[in-house]
């Protein structure tokens, strides 16, 4: 008689990756910068409409600041501002030497997203989206990187699995929100691809991947059925769904994939710490210039 052995079916029971103490570590160390600084750093930000999302974003951001020790103020501005006042509103702040970052809540209802981002000075766009900052990071210099993608890849490196010679997709409505997070993912060894949701072969790029990013603000967008078995799924996703906050990515996900982020509680709370790790780097790129300026001055290389 002969025997005929079934075949293993494998199965996962996804690992979720918690950002919440990784968060917490990145905030106190903030804090202990922070008491260590001649001045302290300031970070203004600017809220436009009356976005629930937004608002509660902003004031996770403050109580986040005010606790590590950083100055902090918000600007509200109604629904009908216009892009003119805005950028008038930014180019304010960036003339004051008491703010060292500048964060406008995004989405904006109607106003140039682009244009207003492109008015603040590089320097102290803790958002990390300027065209100046995005130029550095093609380049390899150093610049400040979006608090987000900082915190997909401090998740993804705490699963403790190796990220080189993977394959990543990068699922979002903007190829500019994907880029920096296709480039840090490269510099991992990471074969990275940015797609839009509507991309014809978006379905079967996802399944091929590896890694699996994805902020497209569409509820239960990512299934178990598109992902490969044991890929890592990093949700950045933020919907509201009868009164509750869910992500991109469908609870079934987790018995098909190695690693996922829970939300909330995975991305949300490490963008947060790495927004406040931002100011303070921008306060010392600031600092450090000023002191360079002053130095060259009294050696006579810079003439008053």
């Amino acid at each position: 008689m002969m025997f005929v052995e079934e075949p293993t079916i494998q199965s996962f029971e996804a690992t979720l990756v918690s950002g919440k103490p990784l968060a917490l570590a990145i905030r106190e160390n903030v804090k202990r910068r922070v008491l260590l600084m001649d001045r302290t750093p300031g970070l203004a930000t600017i809220l436009v409409g009356d976005n629930a999302a937004s608002h509660t974003y902003i004031k996770l951001k403050g109580a986040a600041a005010k606790e590590a020790g950083i100055h902090f103020e918000k600007q509200f501005y109604p629904a009908n501002a216009t892009t003119a006042e805005l950028i008038q509103a930014v180019q304010a702040l960036n003339a004051r030497e008491d703010i060292h970052g500048i964060l406008v809540q995004f989405p904006l209802p109607e106003q140039d997203e682009d244009a207003i981002v492109a008015a603040i000075h590089p320097d102290k766009d803790v958002d990390g989206f300027h065209p100046a900052n995005r130029a550095r990071r093609a380049e390899g210099a150093p610049s400040l990187v979006p608090p987000v993608m900082l915190g997909v890849m401090h998740l993804l490196r705490a699963t403790e699995q190796s990220l080189r010679g993977r394959i990543a997709v990068v699922i979002s409505n903007s190829p500019i929100f994907a880029e920096p997070m296709l480039v840090l993912l490269k510099q991992e060894g990471v074969t990275a691809a940015y797609r839009s949701p509507e991309a014809l072969d978006v379905f079967k790029t996802i399944g091929d991947a590896d890694v699996v990013i994805v902020a497209v603000g569409r509820a239960g967008f990512i299934t178990k059925e598109m992902i490969k078995a044991g890929a890592m799924v990093v949700d950045i996703g933020a919907n509201s769904v009868n009164g509750k906050v869910c992500g991109d990515v469908c609870p079934s996900v987790r018995e098909k994939a190695s690693y996922v982020t829970p939300v909330p509680g995975g991305v949300g709370p490490l963008t947060v710490a790495y927004l406040i790790q931002n100011v303070v780097q921008a306060y010392e790129m600031q600092h450090s210039h000023h002191s360079m300026i002053r130095s060259e001055s009294s050696c006579g290389v810079l003439s008053s």
